[in-house]
Protein backbone atom coordinates (compact mmCIF):
# COMPACT_ATOMS: atom_id res chain seq x y z
CA UNK A 1 0.00 0.00 0.00
CA UNK A 2 1.20 3.19 -1.18
CA UNK A 3 2.27 6.59 0.65
CA UNK A 4 -0.97 8.59 0.37
CA UNK A 5 -3.38 5.45 1.10
CA UNK A 6 -1.65 4.92 3.98
CA UNK A 7 -1.86 8.62 4.96
CA UNK A 8 -5.72 8.55 3.64
CA UNK A 9 -6.59 5.30 5.70
CA UNK A 10 -5.10 6.62 9.09
CA UNK A 11 -6.88 10.05 8.66
CA UNK A 12 -9.80 8.32 7.95
CA UNK A 13 -10.05 6.43 11.36
CA UNK A 14 -9.01 8.88 13.13
CA UNK A 15 -11.60 11.66 12.49
CA UNK A 16 -13.99 8.92 12.56
CA UNK A 17 -13.22 7.72 16.08
CA UNK A 18 -13.19 11.47 16.69
CA UNK A 19 -16.83 12.06 14.92
CA UNK A 20 -18.29 9.27 16.54
CA UNK A 21 -17.04 9.83 20.19
CA UNK A 22 -18.12 12.92 19.93
CA UNK A 23 -21.65 12.20 21.70
CA UNK A 24 -24.00 13.83 18.89
CA UNK A 25 -26.48 11.00 18.31
CA UNK A 26 -27.33 12.42 14.44
CA UNK A 27 -23.84 11.63 13.43
CA UNK A 28 -23.93 7.97 15.31
CA UNK A 29 -27.60 7.58 13.49
CA UNK A 30 -26.20 8.87 9.93
CA UNK A 31 -22.76 6.88 10.11
CA UNK A 32 -25.16 3.68 11.17
CA UNK A 33 -27.46 4.11 8.68
CA UNK A 34 -24.62 4.35 6.06
CA UNK A 35 -22.94 1.03 7.29
CA UNK A 36 -26.15 -0.54 7.24
CA UNK A 37 -26.60 0.28 3.20
CA UNK A 38 -24.04 -1.79 2.42
CA UNK A 39 -24.76 -5.30 4.20
CA UNK A 40 -26.36 -8.04 1.95
CA UNK A 41 -29.49 -7.80 1.37
CA UNK A 42 -31.91 -7.85 -1.76
CA UNK A 43 -28.51 -7.10 -3.65
CA UNK A 44 -25.26 -8.68 -2.27
CA UNK A 45 -22.88 -6.41 -0.11
CA UNK A 46 -20.29 -6.13 -3.31
CA UNK A 47 -22.42 -4.69 -5.63
CA UNK A 48 -23.77 -2.65 -3.11
CA UNK A 49 -19.83 -1.71 -2.80
CA UNK A 50 -19.78 -1.35 -6.83
CA UNK A 51 -23.02 0.60 -6.96
CA UNK A 52 -21.27 3.06 -4.57
CA UNK A 53 -17.97 3.21 -6.74
CA UNK A 54 -19.80 4.33 -9.16
CA UNK A 55 -21.83 7.24 -7.58
CA UNK A 56 -18.94 8.58 -5.66
CA UNK A 57 -17.53 9.10 -8.74
CA UNK A 58 -20.31 10.62 -10.46
CA UNK A 59 -20.68 12.80 -7.39
CA UNK A 60 -17.22 13.42 -7.49
CA UNK A 61 -15.67 12.55 -4.11
CA UNK A 62 -12.63 11.77 -3.74
CA UNK A 63 -12.74 10.55 -0.31
CA UNK A 64 -15.39 8.01 -1.19
CA UNK A 65 -13.63 6.88 -4.56
CA UNK A 66 -10.55 6.00 -2.79
CA UNK A 67 -12.80 4.45 0.71
CA UNK A 68 -15.39 2.35 -2.19
CA UNK A 69 -12.43 1.29 -4.97
CA UNK A 70 -10.45 -0.54 -1.94
CA UNK A 71 -13.15 -2.07 -0.32
CA UNK A 72 -14.23 -3.62 -4.18
CA UNK A 73 -10.19 -4.51 -4.38
CA UNK A 74 -10.94 -5.91 -1.35
CA UNK A 75 -13.84 -7.72 -2.23
CA UNK A 76 -12.22 -9.18 -5.28
CA UNK A 77 -13.66 -7.80 -8.41
CA UNK A 78 -11.04 -7.52 -11.27
CA UNK A 79 -10.24 -4.39 -13.23
CA UNK A 80 -11.96 -5.52 -15.87
CA UNK A 81 -14.80 -4.62 -13.62
CA UNK A 82 -13.93 -1.53 -12.06
CA UNK A 83 -13.81 -0.46 -15.32
CA UNK A 84 -16.93 -0.95 -16.30
CA UNK A 85 -18.30 0.39 -13.19
CA UNK A 86 -15.87 3.56 -14.11
CA UNK A 87 -17.30 3.95 -17.53
CA UNK A 88 -21.16 3.70 -16.42
CA UNK A 89 -20.10 6.55 -14.11
CA UNK A 90 -18.17 8.86 -16.73
CA UNK A 91 -21.28 7.83 -19.32
CA UNK A 92 -23.78 8.80 -16.51
CA UNK A 93 -21.59 11.88 -15.23
CA UNK A 94 -20.34 13.26 -18.15
CA UNK A 95 -16.92 14.36 -19.32
CA UNK A 96 -16.44 16.23 -15.76
CA UNK A 97 -16.03 13.34 -14.22
CA UNK A 98 -12.75 12.36 -15.83
CA UNK A 99 -10.56 14.24 -13.30
CA UNK A 100 -11.88 11.71 -10.97
CA UNK A 101 -11.20 8.68 -13.53
CA UNK A 102 -8.11 9.70 -13.48
CA UNK A 103 -7.75 9.74 -9.09
CA UNK A 104 -9.67 6.42 -9.85
CA UNK A 105 -7.03 4.93 -12.02
CA UNK A 106 -4.01 5.99 -10.01
CA UNK A 107 -5.49 4.69 -6.79
CA UNK A 108 -6.21 1.29 -8.23
CA UNK A 109 -2.51 1.03 -9.19
CA UNK A 110 -1.58 1.99 -5.99
CA UNK A 111 -3.65 -0.98 -3.81
CA UNK A 112 -2.71 -3.04 -6.50
CA UNK A 113 1.06 -2.85 -7.15
CA UNK A 114 2.28 -1.50 -4.23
Amino acid sequence: MGEELKKYNKFREKMNKRILNSGNLELKRFFALDKNAYKDGALPASTKELLGLAASLGLRCDDCITYHLTRCVELGFSDEQLYEAFNVALVVGGSIVIPQLRKAFVILEEIRFT
